[in-house]
């Protein structure tokens, strides 16, 4: 595990519940990758007090029990409302820091 998580990437595959990215699209994430969606916080767009949990990025374990191990992973998976287009007109590694 290496601590990092301002994220930046192509998408490389989607769930058949995603709407807003395909794969290829230019992509960052923030500290967060998953919340429950289902708490009030959660409902509130207040993630970073949902009452399971958030799931960071970085060494923490998701609710499947798979660890998250950082932005330098070769991938890692993000629930859709955690994902950030970046324009192409923004270089990917500048826009890390804006996360």
């Amino acid at each position: 595990m290496v601590p990092s998580h301002e994220i930046t990437g192509a998408v490389t595959a989607v769930g058949e519940d995603v709407s807003r990215f395909r794969v290829n699209d230019r992509v960052s994430v923030g500290v967060i990758v998953n919340s429950c969606g289902e708490c009030g916080p959660c409902r509130a767009g207040m993630q970073q007090y949902c009452t399971q949990g958030v799931v960071e990025a970085y060494n923490a374990r998701d609710y499947d029990g798979s660890v998250t191990y950082g932005g330098y992973s070769r991938s890692i998976v993000v629930r859709e409302a955690f994902v950030h287009s970046v324009p192409d007109g923004i270089e990917l590694p500048r826009s890390a820091p804006l996360l």
